[in-house]
């Protein structure tokens, strides 16, 4: 399958649900997204750190420094409260948009 680019305002929603299933670091969360979507997704990490440190002023996401797994220390983004409850908005709007526009391409009322 093809690689795809993100719509826009779709990184946050999809690195906020990475953090739902676990703390992470940056690279980890580029794995988890291209894992989950069998390749098809691919974040670059000029995408993906500007998004976090947007999320982490936004206070939807906290950060601290650890040793990875690989014994090299990592920032870690970790969701919070505060987080968890845009997540759900976000998924809210995403399907609502998902089912308008499949409505929309395939001549279906919404």
């Amino acid at each position: 399958m093809a690689k795809l680019e993100l719509l826009p305002g779709t990184l946050d929603m999809l690195v906020l649900q990475v953090l739902a299933w676990g703390d992470q670091h940056g690279y980890g969360i580029t794995q988890a997204l291209r894992a989950r979507s069998n390749e098809v997704l691919q974040v670059e990490t000029g995408s993906l750190y500007p998004a976090l440190q947007r999320l982490e002023k936004q206070g939807w996401i906290d950060s601290d420094w650890r040793t990875s797994d690989k014994g090299q220390r990592a920032k870690y983004y970790k969701l919070n409260a505060k987080g968890k409850k845009q997540l759900i908005q976000e998924q809210q709007r995403w399907t609502t948009m998902s089912r308008v526009i499949t409505s929309l391409m395939t001549g279906d009322p919404a």
